[in-house]
């Protein structure tokens, strides 16, 4: 490989000029020649044993000069890149305009765009207020009253009319005009009242009504119903009440701590769930903090971003929320159509927090760099030794998925961020 010229055309853009010579093109044909000597059939030869020569005069001497582009190229550009010393973020091969192909190789000129220029604001000792962290006791009521429900039985409802909060066991079915409609109708349907879970008015004709009860009740669809053959109408659901059960919740007392926690009173139960609730706190109150320097950061950044770089960022975050679909058995199809979202609407979801991660990476490299931080080896081990624990792998399975250079710029990053945390001036 030889690199002409790597010439600047626009702001984050160079063209490079990149020949490949007569013997590193022969040895891509000869690679490509071995995959597919098999798949070609040539009269007076067993399959797979003809010679290149003889099917390149049968098939065109071009005959494997695509496959090998493809084989050499990517190699090729990786080469030119490093040897000009540009820190690129986006190639496409689009772009990508091919000279005269040949036996002594082959020309071409590549488009690439490059990380931009960055300029920054003061990032030591911001100023920046932190909420303070409280426990109210209304927080602890709220907080026990969570471990009651988790704790509670269920009831079934002997000698009363149904009341908000009770688990009700429904058939149901709608109508329009008097005649029923598509998908208005449902049998032993589990539905806690006052949810929210139907239609606005719903659960509280539910109420006053006891089991066994057949009875009618009138809702209005919302406006913006998400069916337009429903949305603003008035229907009429025939309702029978089958089943009403409700929760019977444990008495706040030392036996109610002793059955949930490993402690012997309710106040000392107290005491331990309210630091807990502090230290959740604690932590949202750290967030919103770092929160506020990052938005100060961005705010203080100068640079020419390229539009590559925040598609690519999109790219990769819809990518993650696929695999975090599939961890939990879902594959992405299957939650648009559960959302009703396209995939382009879904994807331009993620461009506010794909250009917001962009631009702070940005601030944070470009003060690792004016910081001069170094990477020690050390915490290099570290952090694979990290990464390993978080997938259940070997240290060394992570190091030939991440490269030494991936990882530096990361470690580099964070001592950033520490730096601006430890410098602000919290309020």
């Amino acid at each position: 490989m030889k690199l002409n010229s790597a010439n600047q055309v626009e702001t984050n853009l160079y063209e490079l000029s990149v020949e490949v010579d007569g013997a590193a093109f022969e040895n891509a044909l000869n690679n490509v020649y071995r995959k597919q000597m098999k798949k070609f059939t040539v009269p007076g030869f067993r399959k797979g044993k003809a010679t290149r020569g003889m099917i390149e005069r049968l098939y065109g001497k071009d005959v494997f000069y695509e496959d090998a582009l493809n084989d050499i190229l990517p190699g090729t550009i990786d080469e030119a890149i490093e040897e000009a010393k540009l820190d690129v973020v986006g190639f496409s091969y689009d772009d990508l305009e091919m000279g005269e192909i040949g036996k002594d190789g082959f020309s071409f000129t590549a488009k690439v765009t490059t990380k931009p220029e960055v300029e920054i604001g003061e990032y030591k000792e911001i100023e920046v207020e932190k909420p303070p962290v409280e426990v109210s006791d209304e927080e602890l009521a709220e907080e026990l009253k969570k471990v009651q429900e988790r704790n509670s039985r269920l009831l079934t409802v002997e000698d009363r009319a149904a009341q908000m909060d009770d688990d009700a066991v429904i058939d149901f079915e709608g109508f329009l005009d008097g005649e029923p409609f598509e998908g208005g109708k449902g049998e032993d349907q589990n539905l806690k009242l006052g949810s929210g879970q139907f239609i606005p008015g719903f659960e509280e004709q539910i109420v006053s009504h006891k089991t066994g009860e057949e009875f009618e009740v009138n809702v209005t669809f919302p406006e913006d119903y998400q069916s337009e053959d429903l949305a603003g109408k008035e229907a009429v659901f025939k309702v029978t009440l089958k089943e009403l059960k409700f929760r019977e919740l444990p008495e706040l007392d030392d036996e109610f701590a002793k059955d949930v926690s490993e402690f012997e009173t309710l106040d000392e139960y107290k005491a331990n769930l309210s630091e807990k609730i502090k230290e959740r706190k604690e932590k949202e109150s750290d967030d919103e903090m770092e929160n506020k320097l990052i938005d100060a950061l961005i705010e203080g950044l100068k640079a020419e971003i390229p539009e590559i770089m925040f598609e690519k960022k999109m790219d990769d975050d819809v990518r993650d929320f696929g695999s975090r679909l599939q961890s939990q058995g879902l594959n992405l199809e299957t939650y648009l159509q559960y959302t009703g979202m396209d995939q382009e609407g879904f994807r331009d979801n993620f461009r506010p927090q794909a250009e917001r991660q962009v631009k702070i990476r940005l601030v944070l490299e470009k003060i690792a760099e004016l910081e001069a931080f170094e990477v020690a080896e050390e915490d290099l081990e570290k952090e694979y030794e990290k990464i390993a624990s978080a997938y259940n792998m070997e240290s060394a399975q992570i190091k030939g998925l991440i490269r030494k250079e991936d990882l530096e710029k990361d470690i580099a990053v964070e001592k950033a961020m520490n730096l601006v945390k430890e410098t602000a001036k919290i309020k």
